[in-house]
């Protein structure tokens, strides 16, 4: 009987076991896939380097930071590029500058005099009397204005969660603004207030690695080494007397103490049918709507546009099937050839779904009209490359946080079992790394057989367990 069984290899669970491991537990990562890593795959091909998944990494939370440093992984660190100085949004049919300053949009003839006005305003918009449900369009549009959030937090949610703002929940999505709202009152007297006390603001530029994002899976299942079992579907968790067993199909059927679930949350789901219902009905609840990625490499004399910022991203009100679009070129050194760009273009999530399962002569085509309209890019690409995902990123949607308390609740009645995942505690790589130290703990508290602490009720950001 090992210590824990890790079932995904993927940031989540490579993170996890990785966390385990350096306590001294026995790990055994459970990977369906020949190579571990799950979404974060990064490829070099002929001098360009395509994300197939997440392209950056955010700051926040610094557990992914800390982790870098530990796996040897900061020598490769990158920075944004200097060349990143503006914001992009499409406004009818062109792309409208807006500067990265702290007064961007306010300078900016992207929003109306009267739209500018109520950012100005939000000051004085009170805080709710008690706290409700609330998608983050609405949120925005209460604080700030409708202009703000149908034409700035819109095409955010959809770069950001490959979701729409109506449908996202905000206390799952933005959670950090909830609080400053409800300690300040406003979102512009949190910052006023930290500025006049020094205090940085939350938050900072993104970074990557040299070979991308997929570098971090891969320096973590060097150090799990044969701890890691690749080609291996689950297809049972059984609760037994003295603890869990899993039948692991031609690996066998094997004893563990604790078992975590590191997978997409429909195959969570199918794990947990028989171990606890409503755990599986709450994740059955999480959608993942297909999404595809559209990997672009021209000549930079191809491309009129400078690409001095990160990419650029689209309202729901413009109806163009590309939700935005990353210059990889720009935002990380080493991401084309010399004298050439490369881009990565978004189609389908919540907003287009079916978009995202065109053949892929049409995606191919969607992509570099956009482009072309847009960026002005002329002629054929150098490189051309698509990745499919028939299930994208989980959708936070409005209920989220109520529905990961409930689903911590019932699985807290199956001793030993755990889950982590990027529908727990945020989408992006730092999140996903975050919950799994954090699930980690908890693994390690359950196996010292110590006394659990009650979590407070106000978030939930890891099943089982500790939140903040």
């Amino acid at each position: 009987m090992i210590d824990v069984a890790v079932i995904g290899g993927g940031i989540s669970g490579l993170s996890c076991a990785y966390f385990l491991v350096r306590r001294g537990y026995d790990v055994a990562v459970l990977e369906r896939q020949v190579h571990p890593g799950g979404k974060a795959v990064s490829e070099r091909i002929d001098g360009f380097l395509m994300e197939h998944g997440p392209s950056s990494v955010s700051p926040l939370p610094d557990d992914v930071r800390l982790l870098s440093g530990e796996v040897g992984l900061d020598s490769d660190r990158l920075g944004l590029g200097a060349e990143v100085r503006n914001r992009y949004l499409t406004t009818s049919g062109a792309l409208a500058r807006i500067s990265t300053g702290p007064t961007g949009l306010l300078t900016a003839p992207y929003l109306s005099l009267g739209g500018r006005g109520r950012l100005l305003a939000e000051i004085a918009v009170p805080r709710p009397r008690e706290q409700r449900v609330e998608s983050v369009a609405d949120f925005f549009m209460r604080r700030f204005g409708r202009e703000f959030a149908d034409k700035v937090i819109d095409p955010l949610a959809g770069g950001l969660f490959a979701a729409r703002a109506t449908e996202l929940d905000m206390a799952a999505a933005f959670p950090r603004l909830l609080e400053m709202e409800r300690r300040s009152g406003s979102l512009t007297r949190a910052v006023v207030a930290r500025m006049i006390a020094g205090t940085r603001m939350p938050g900072g530029r993104l970074f990557s690695w040299r070979d991308g994002i997929g570098a971090l899976p891969r320096v973590l299942a060097r150090r799990l080494g044969d701890r890691i079992a690749s080609g291996i579907a689950v297809r049972h968790i059984v609760q037994e007397r003295l603890g869990l067993s899993i039948d692991a199909g031609r690996a066998g059927r094997f004893g563990v103490r604790s078992v975590v679930v590191a997978t997409q949350p429909h195959v969570a789901a199918s794990l947990a049918e028989p171990l606890n219902r409503e755990a599986a009905e709450q994740l059955h609840a999480i959608p993942a709507p297909p999404i595809s990625v559209v990997f672009l490499g021209y000549r930079r004399d191809q491309v009129a546009h400078p690409l001095d910022g990160v990419g650029y991203l689209t309202a729901s009100g413009e109806r163009r099937q590309v939700s935005g679009a990353l210059f990889c070129s720009t935002m990380f050194e080493g991401r084309a050839p010399e004298g050439h760009v490369a881009m990565l273009l978004y189609i389908g999530g919540s907003r287009a779904p079916e978009a995202a399962s065109l053949p892929s002569a049409d995606l191919a085509t969607l992509a570099r009209a956009d482009v072309g309209e847009l960026l002005g890019a002329r002629g054929e690409p150098v490189i051309t490359r698509i990745r499919r995902w028939e299930r994208g990123l989980p959708q936070m949607t409005l209920g989220h946080r109520s529905r990961l308390a409930v689903l911590a609740q019932a699985v807290r009645q199956v001793p030993g079992l755990f889950l982590t995942g990027n529908y727990i505690d945020g989408v992006g790589v730092a999140g996903c790394v975050a919950c799994a130290r954090r699930t980690a703990d908890d693994v390690a508290e359950f196996l010292c057989g110590e006394r659990r602490i009650q979590d407070p009720p106000q978030r939930v950001i890891a099943v089982q367990t500790k939140r903040v």
